[in-house]
């Protein structure tokens, strides 16, 4: 049986993913994108910015611009140079897809890669099999969420929920409101601090009766008049219809007069803050990772794993910054990596 043998492979479609589909295609790698599904549970197509409503710190958008636009661009301008997606019909390219396709069709997950030698066999959902000489895996990292409904309900319409301040933090809706930060963290205070530059208060919602977070963290929250800080207290409901009105909350230090009631606190937005998971089961440990998951890269500044023509870019791959501008810059160093490698064994 004849094998489907491709130059490249990218899996993943958020910014490191499409942009390293733009930068393979233009130099005639002729990409194959597993793009992920909508209806999955581990990579959505176009990646966490299909949760935002609005980015505003995209270079070259100063209006903003909505998060499932900007990332159905990404993706019109990596098919517009040939680059093919796997959909439950197979490889599609511009012409085989629909003008209004978008992003939440049937495209594929990745079920399991090998790695063991190239070409790198690489099966999707249906047992779709490809060979490839390069890989990309853009995978991102999903954001950890409380698992509310009401939670992600309005996460995903914009409403006032969110697991990046960075991103998010200085819309309007939440300038000089009391917002609410669920996290002890180093990334929970990170959050907060940021928050505090825009918000009237912050106040910080923690499990335990003391942060995780490092000393020199936790010395920026405390004692500071502009947050308040919860603890023993965990947020058991969103409230709000079209935009976040409050959360209730319920105590669970036993000692503490009234534990286990609820209680409910007005705030006009809420950020969590409970960490990330890398999107790898996929790769059942063929990379080096760190103790969370994420995807280790031996040489610093490039993006190769150290497995021959295997790389990584964007969250899989980095824990610190996890904005949309740098897995943009990862995945065009990615790109340009693998055409130099496989231009080396050709």
């Amino acid at each position: 049986m004849d094998l489907q043998k491709e130059k490249l492979v990218i899996i993943g479609s958020g910014p490191a993913g499409w942009t390293a589909a733009i930068y393979g295609a233009r130099a005639d790698l002729k990409p194959l994108v597993f793009a992920g599904r909508a209806a999955g549970k581990d990579l959505l197509p176009g990646g966490q910015l299909m949760l935002t409503t609005e980015v505003e710190n995209f270079p070259g958008f100063p209006e903003g611009i909505d998060g499932p636009e900007i990332m159905g661009r990404f993706f019109r301008q990596a098919l517009r140079f040939g680059t093919r997606v796997v959909t439950e019909e197979g490889a599609k390219n511009q012409d085989d897809l629909d003008a209004n396709y978008g992003l939440y069709q049937t495209f594929q997950n990745v079920q399991s890669i090998d790695l063991s030698e190239r070409p790198y066999k690489i099966v999707g959902d249906n047992g779709f099999t490809v060979y490839a000489d390069a890989v990309i895996i853009a995978t991102g990292a999903k954001a950890n969420w409380l698992g509310l409904e009401n939670e992600m309900r309005l996460a995903q319409q914009g409403g006032g929920v969110s697991a990046c301040a960075v991103c998010d933090g200085a819309l309007p809706i939440f300038r000089d409101q009391e917002v609410g930060v669920v996290g002890g963290g180093d990334s929970a205070i990170e959050e907060a601090s940021y928050l505090a530059k825009f918000a009237s208060k912050v106040h910080i919602f923690v499990r335990r009766n003391s942060f995780r977070a490092s000393k020199a963290m936790q010395a920026r929250v405390l004692n500071n008049p502009k947050y308040r800080i919860h603890w023993n207290t965990e947020v058991v409901d969103v409230l709000g219809d079209a935009s976040v009105e409050g959360v209730l909350l319920k105590r669970n230090d036993q000692s503490e007069q009234g534990a286990d009631q609820l209680e409910s606190l007005s705030l006009r937005g809420l950020f969590i803050a409970i960490g990330h998971t890398p999107n790898t089961g996929f790769l059942e440990e063929q990379l080096p990772s760190d103790q969370n998951g994420y995807l280790q890269l031996p040489n610093p500044g490039f993006t190769a794993t150290g497995v021959e023509g295997v790389y990584a870019a964007g969250d899989v791959a980095d824990p610190y910054y996890r904005q949309a501008i740098t897995a943009a810059g990862m995945g065009a160093k990615a790109a340009i990596e693998a055409e130099r490698f496989l231009a080396e064994v050709a």
